[in-house]
């Protein structure tokens, strides 16, 4: 089965109003993606989705459209679709970066392979090491203290044991934030704090420490991109757990991490990484290093959070159990972009064991 072409088609997403996302990266109430079908020589298509945010990855619609389309399409035609490490030399030979672009093709060759031979992408992946229902933690913006307490009282209420409030904002306001937030949801469930590398490290290493008795159970990004240095001293200092997210990309980044002595946790997704196959090398690395990893999140839509949801179900170093990751997205948003949603409940996200994605037909384009 090999690749014959891509068709793209660009969609925007409304975000629920109690879902809107403040963040040290500013006001989230709507994303624009690109989503695809691959087409191939057998006539199975596979779907395709590129959850980019132009302040968190770098890449817009137009431009990622431009890029599959110009670019990585035509390098990519007469591919076997299983051909993942000649896939990946192909376009990393013609394009630099884009991980979110590449990864739209990356994960709907899975999605047509897993329908060629009848498997879900986790079978394809080795089996899965866990059950198909997954518990999320839930990524609560940086909203004001009133807004804050009203609304991790309702996350409580829904199921969630773990609530992960955005900070990197004002650092008063910040800490204020999590005080309250704490405060209302007792000391028996968990609590993360995001910066999205809105901190510098010596802001960080101070509302770290003003918040010790808010017991954080992770750290998420408190300090600036490419700072290794500069977070490994704040864990050293603080003595807290931290999660690596924003400053992780690509290989060589986790191997930087963790030379450092960054990080306790790295997050891990297909988006973020450029496909599933370049996540898998950052968790066997991790791995082979006794770091564990999570999923991360970008808000993705039912391809998108299929995808990551698969490769949950099956790496074994994706330890959700202790470190809860984000496979929420699709339910942030006002509507859904194909046949087959992937099933969320509260902080659950079941996938379907049918062959691919299991997503059913795209319902965009």
């Amino acid at each position: 089965m090999k690749i014959t072409g891509i068709t793209t088609y660009r969609h925007r997403l409304d975000i629920k109003p109690n879902y809107t996302m403040i963040t040290a990266l500013g006001v989230n109430t709507g994303n624009e993606f690109v989503v695809l079908r691959l087409h191939t020589d057998v006539g199975i298509d596979g779907l395709g989705e590129a959850t980019i945010t132009v302040r968190w990855s770098g890449e817009v619609p137009a431009g990622c459209e431009q890029v599959i389309n110009e670019t990585l399409a035509p390098t990519i035609v007469g591919i076997e679709v299983g051909d993942f490490q000649e896939l990946n030399r192909r376009m990393d030979a013609c394009c630099s970066r884009n991980w979110f672009a590449k990864s739209a093709i990356e994960m709907a060759c899975w999605d047509a392979l897993g329908k060629d031979q009848g498997q879900p992408v986790y079978e394809l992946l080795g089996g899965a090491c866990r059950p198909l229902k997954i518990k999320s933690r839930f990524s609560m913006g940086a909203y004001d203290v009133e807004r804050a307490v009203a609304r991790a009282a309702e996350l409580v209420a829904a199921g969630f044991d773990t609530i992960k409030v955005k900070v990197g904002t004002d650092p008063v306001e910040d800490v204020a934030r999590v005080k309250a937030v704490r405060e209302v949801i007792g000391f028996e469930k968990d609590l993360v704090i995001d910066a999205n590398c809105g901190w510098d490290v010596d802001t960080a290493i101070d509302c770290v420490m003003q918040l010790s008795d808010c017991r954080l159970d992770l750290v998420e990004q408190p300090t600036p991109d490419g700072d290794y240095l500069g977070l490994a001293r704040l864990r050293r200092e603080t003595g807290v757990k931290i999660l690596a997210d924003d400053i992780c990309f690509d290989l060589i980044h986790a191997q930087e991490l963790i030379r450092n002595e960054c990080c306790d946790v790295i997050s891990v997704y297909p988006g973020k990484n450029g496909g599933i196959s370049r996540s898998i090398e950052i968790l066997d690395y991790a791995q082979t290093h006794g770091i564990a990893c999570s999923i991360g999140s970008n808000l993705e839509w039912d391809i998108g959070i299929a995808t990551m949801a698969h490769l949950v179900v099956a790496h074994e170093n994706m330890r959700i159990e202790e470190f809860p990751g984000d496979v929420l997205g699709p339910d942030y948003y006002v509507e859904r972009t194909v046949s087959e949603p992937i099933d969320i409940c509260g902080p659950y996200t079941t996938i379907s064991d049918k062959p691919g994605l299991g997503v059913g037909e795209l319902l965009i384009g």
